[in-house]
């Protein structure tokens, strides 16, 4: 059904922007452009029938990937094309109120050349707004990361833990997006910071169990004193999980889904959680069961009673879970911060919730919600750069 409602959206979008186009293009190329659209959106519904229906075979599926990326692309300049062209025709509109009507040409027809060269302006900066969000936007998606550092203070804190420095990463999204380089880099930023402890929120592929394998090529080697421990995220069910699981812990990074680990330190104990994602009750968006989703109560099973929680939770909108499973931290990505806000002041994520980015608190409970490091869609970020967070616990 999703599937029908996406499709429907994109024929509707489409046949709106090709009757801006007839005002817009030389009246020589007006038959081609139809097939044009044609060709371009092709490769795009083509490749989400098959991805729907489950096939994904490695000979024409790169390819066939990479053109639909392309379709997907032109979507987004689509939208962008026709909010632009309704502003410069509603301000066409406001410009000839008051003025003598010809009767023998209505006024918003497109034999009226004065209109179509003001929607052809309008196009040409619609173009130019899209190159230049697009330079700016990957210029913020691969520059460096910002690296949050901050102290964490916890009155029950034990003894033991006082200290202690995390980094979390989230949202990694391994894959056509995110080269090996790329990958490389972040890992070496965090390795910097010397964390005793790493912990990946989840959504580290973009959608392919085979996409982890530069993610683990690129931390290989990068073995923090108390250990490397992750959940999966909402993308990693986009495909069977349990190979990105299996490749995991033979990489030496626990995968935490709705059971604990015990970490000592100091004398003190830590206890880490994981909790599934939603997603799996819904995997390859087929309603293909791999899991039952957070289990707070399974992940907190016979955990020791003076143990400090810090849950790994890849959805914000689950902090009720995990403060349900006693986590006094709760880290959690998804949301990349809104990753493209157009908005000053406001973010996209708020369409999904109202935690987007950093720190809630709920008594002395905390929430972080990282902006993540990789992209969704469209390879820009704007307004949401993104982020490698370093937390030192301490008591106080």
């Amino acid at each position: 059904m999703s599937f029908l409602i996406a499709l429907v959206i994109i024929l509707l979008v489409q046949w709106l922007h090709l009757r801006l186009l007839r005002l817009e293009m030389p009246r020589r190329t007006l038959p081609w452009l139809p097939w044009i659209l044609v060709a371009l959106h092709l490769p795009l519904i083509l490749f989400a029938v098959m991805r729907a229906v489950g096939v994904s075979g490695p000979g024409t599926l790169p390819l066939l990937r990479s053109l639909a990326r392309m379709g997907f692309y032109f979507q987004a300049f689509t939208v962008l094309h026709l909010i632009i062209s309704m502003v410069a025709d509603m301000g066409w509109r406001l410009s000839r109120l008051g003025r003598p009507q010809n009767p023998e040409v209505e006024e918003d027809t497109p034999e009226d050349a004065g209109r179509r060269a003001f929607l052809r302006t309008a196009a040409l900066t619609s173009t130019g707004a899209a190159l230049a969000v697009g330079v700016a936007g990957a210029r913020q998606a691969y520059g460096d990361p910002e690296i949050t550092r901050k102290t964490l203070a916890f009155p029950d804190l034990p003894p033991g833990l006082e200290g202690l420095r995390i980094a979390h990463l989230s949202d990694l999204h391994a894959g056509p997006l995110v080269s090996l380089g790329t990958l490389r880099r972040w890992r070496d930023l965090t390795e910097r910071e010397g964390p005793e402890l790493l912990l990946f929120t989840g959504d580290l592929v973009d959608s392919r169990p085979e996409e982890l394998a530069p993610l683990l090529e690129a931390f290989e080697g990068f073995r923090p004193p108390l250990g490397r421990f992750a959940v999966l995220g909402n993308h990693d069910f986009f495909d069977d999980p349990r190979p990105i699981r299996r490749d995991l812990e033979a990489a030496g990074i626990r995968c935490l889904e709705n059971r604990a680990a015990l970490v000592q330190r100091g004398g003190s104990t830590l206890a880490l959680l994981g909790l599934q994602d939603p997603m799996a009750r819904n995997g390859r968006f087929r309603r293909l069961v791999f899991g039952p989703g957070p289990r707070p109560a399974e992940a907190a099973r016979d955990l020791p009673a003076e143990a400090f929680r810090i849950c790994m939770n890849h959805r914000p909108s689950e902090w009720e879970q995990a403060l349900a499973a006693g986590a006094r931290l709760t880290l959690s990505g998804h949301t990349h911060g809104g990753q493209i806000n157009p908005i000053p002041g406001w973010s996209s994520a708020n369409l999904i919730g109202p935690r987007t980015a950093g720190l809630y608190r709920e008594g002395e409970d905390l929430l972080y919600v990282s902006r993540g490091l990789g992209v969704v869609g469209l390879p820009i970020r704007i307004a949401a750069a993104p982020e490698i967070a370093i937390f030192t616990l301490k008591r106080g």
